[in-house]
């Protein structure tokens, strides 16, 4: 994100359940009781997608895992109730074809207009995608993933479309009259040099989980750098949690009763799973604090807690409303283009920060546009 370009907040839905505590969202594991007080049924994740929309957020991201509900099947619910807030729809790469894929993506498009965004999700848990029947190792899954994102791509955009790859291939594959219009952007996760590879080949927008600013900007350079030689340009995300309150006292002492919450046997439990996964990304997260909770602050504002439970997104910004702007500015001037927000619950901070963090974040992009054009 330039500084004087305005930038683009989404909201999380938890369709793995909810409440004032984090939990794991596709973990194989047991999840606490009050990580799940408020199930995900319809009922309260269209409240959470009305927040959301009311509070102003663009889009709201919907996980894909063993540990919460299918998002093709739940956003469609949601859509129904909502008005104008976009999606952006997880899928796991290889549990289903490019062309029923495109297909789903269309449908949706067609029912409800331009409001969907795919969020292509090549997994990193072993464990888990054998549960789902993938028995691919981690570099043959980024080879099927990119071959696949690019059969998605081109259907959705009209293309009749063969392709004899490695994984994929199909013949002759055609959407019916596809709806024309905005291009339905590909969003895509991964820490890789696989993964990155694949983003600067096929992805609109590359998603990363909140790291310092140091190393958000140097990622950013370097697949900045592998898109160009591929002759494209990419826009970037981060998925980051939020704890944010009037005073900066109040939000240290929310993040104080979320890690005394913890159950040390399922920081424990986690920890041990998230070593065995094949993830570069949840590598990265893990580092940031060894599993252990004595070093949670790894930059300004800036918690690693929620990492000892939760896989993926481990990180929140903590602090006054004007430090968590502030610090979302920072990862703009990074070159961040979107931020992927959440908070818990989820239903509440959705208002929170979309009433108190986002106008004080666009007044800092308007201050720093207008001082450039000065």
């Amino acid at each position: 994100m330039s500084s004087s370009r305005t930038p683009v907040l989404h909201w999380f839905l938890p369709t793995g359940g909810d409440g004032r505590d984090p939990g794991g969202v596709t973990a194989v594991q047991a999840r606490s009781a009050t990580a799940t007080r408020r199930g995900a049924d319809l009922g309260y994740l269209a409240q959470v997608a009305r927040a959301a929309e009311q509070a102003g957020f663009a889009r709201l991201l919907t996980p894909v895992g063993l540990g919460c509900v299918d998002p093709w099947v739940l956003t469609s619910a949601v859509a129904a109730v909502t008005e104008r807030i976009g999606f952006l729809v997880a899928f796991r790469a290889g549990l289903a074809q490019p062309t029923l894929i495109a297909q789903q993506a269309d449908t949706f498009r067609r029912l409800f207009g331009e409001r969907i965004a795919l969020n292509v999700v090549t997994g990193g848990d072993p464990v888990e995608q054998k549960a789902y029947g993938d028995h691919l190792p981690k570099d043959e899954r980024y080879v099927r993933t990119g071959e696949l994102m690019g059969v998605v791509r081109a259907l959705l955009d009209g293309s009749d479309v063969t392709l004899n790859g490695r994984h994929v291939r199909v013949e002759e594959a055609r959407l019916t009259a596809p709806v024309v219009g905005t291009p339905v952007p590909l969003y895509f996760g991964g820490a890789s040099p696989e993964a990155e590879d694949v983003a600067a080949r096929h992805a609109e927008v590359q998603l990363l989980w909140g790291e310092p600013p140091a190393a958000v900007a140097e990622r950013v350079a370097r697949v900045r750098a592998k898109a160009a030689r591929e002759g494209r340009t990419l826009r970037f995300g981060i998925r980051l949690h939020v704890i944010t309150r009037d005073t900066s006292a109040e939000a240290w002492q929310e993040a104080d009763r979320i890690l005394a919450g913890f159950d040390p046997e399922a920081v424990r439990a986690s920890q041990e799973r998230f070593a065995r996964m094949d993830s570069t990304g949840q590598a990265r997260m893990t580092a940031l604090h060894g599993g252990s909770a004595e070093s949670l602050i790894v930059a300004p504002n800036l918690w690693a807690g929620i990492g000892l439970v939760r896989e993926g997104a481990g990180t929140a910004l903590v602090g006054s409303h004007d430090e968590v702007a502030l610090r979302l500015f920072e990862y703009g001037q990074a070159g961040i283009d979107e931020f992927v927000l959440s908070g818990y619950p989820h239903l509440e901070e959705a208002y929170r920060v979309g009433e108190e963090v986002a106008p004080r974040l666009r007044a800092l992009t308007g201050a720093a546009a207008a001082k450039a054009a000065a």
